[in-house]
């Protein structure tokens, strides 16, 4: 099992190196002169332009800044103007000349929170419904979930969830509208105002996962050993939970691996619904400002993110099934 986590580990520094080298041109190469779009839109002034284009250190070759970028997020570094940035340091804003760390600490947790909560929500309302229907399988609640499913699946997130907002919100009181959690000072109050979105955003990937499972439960159901084992006089409680559950699982993980990157995105279409601030609007406003070192630590922190949840899903999934760890 160590060995199969550090093959893991490994490969996501690979992969990491690789995303943020082939961000770090892309955003600093290709586009419009960096000096440019820190000076402003109205700046015409060549001399200013060559004197911030020198602050930042953008006359040094490009390899040399990106090493500089890349060991400033391990170990701080000195900026060419001679401003200290502590680590991790991922520069400082075009917009408003800060530190770019502040201004990711005080915005992840939501987006974090989104993507946890909402994982949470749909893993259990859609394996656990897609569990029932495969045990009620062509009977009235397979059909009814299964229809439910297909709506589910058809719709979006900005549709439901102004709707959610104005049913369960504004007309009955159920629940709180969404708000960014201050889980240190706030428990109960985070919570709370994370619930709705949560739901919210789980619906599309809930309906998905509901009609995966009852299709890999109901070939699991079909499948020889399971035969067997009802053969040898076990029960069917037993062996739908102790057989076609466990080989289900393996698959289901699977998909949950590959729909990370989808949960991110989810969560950030939930966050412009619900108006809240965390990485994706974050994002949305870099673009909007055109900040490149904004835009490029969102993008680096997401892809580290999704890679380490990626190991985590490697890790259930080699536990589940001890044949992977051999791959």
């Amino acid at each position: 099992m160590l060995r199969f986590l550090t093959r893991r580990v490994l490969g996501a520094i690979v992969i990491l190196v690789a995303i943020s080298a082939v961000t770090y041109f892309l955003f600093f190469v290709l586009p419009a002169n960096p000096a440019e779009l820190a000076c402003g839109k109205n700046c015409a002034n060549p001399d200013v332009v060559h004197a911030i284009k020198i602050r930042m250190g953008l006359d040094q070759p490009i390899y040399a800044q990106y090493w500089h970028y890349m060991t400033g997020i391990f170990t701080g570094r000195t900026m060419p103007d001679g401003q200290h940035c502590p680590a991790p340091c991922f520069g400082y804003s075009f917009a408003d000349s800060q530190m770019i760390w502040p201004e990711l600490k005080d915005r992840y947790p939501t987006t974090l929170s989104l993507a946890l909560g909402g994982s949470a929500a749909f893993l259990i309302i859609g394996v656990g419904l897609g569990m029932l229907s495969a045990w009620q399988q062509g009977k009235t609640f397979d059909r009814v979930a299964s229809s439910i499913s297909l709506l589910g699946n058809s719709v979006q997130i900005y549709f439901i969830g102004p709707l959610a907002i104005a049913l369960f919100v504004n007309n009955l009181g159920w629940l709180k509208n969404g708000s960014d959690p201050t889980w240190t000072s706030n428990p109960g109050a985070s919570l709370n105002g994370l619930i709705l979105p949560c739901l919210v955003m789980s619906v599309i990937f809930w309906s998905n996962y509901s009609r995966q499972t009852r299709s890999l439960m109901v070939e699991q159901l079909s499948e020889d050993h399971i035969r067997t084992a009802r053969a040898k006089g076990m029960g069917s409680k037993y062996v739908f939970y102790r057989y076609a559950l466990r080989g289900a699982a393996a698959s289901i993980i699977t998909i949950f691996g590959i729909d990370l990157g989808s949960v991110f995105g989810g969560a950030i279409i939930t966050e412009a619904t619900f108006n809240l601030h965390g990485l994706g609007t974050l994002a949305v406003e870099s673009v909007n400002k055109e900040d490149l070192p904004m835009e490029m630590a969102v993008m680096l922190f997401s892809a580290s993110a999704i890679v380490i949840f990626n190991i985590v899903v490697d890790a259930a999934y080699a536990l589940i099934d001890p044949r992977i760890r051999l791959a």
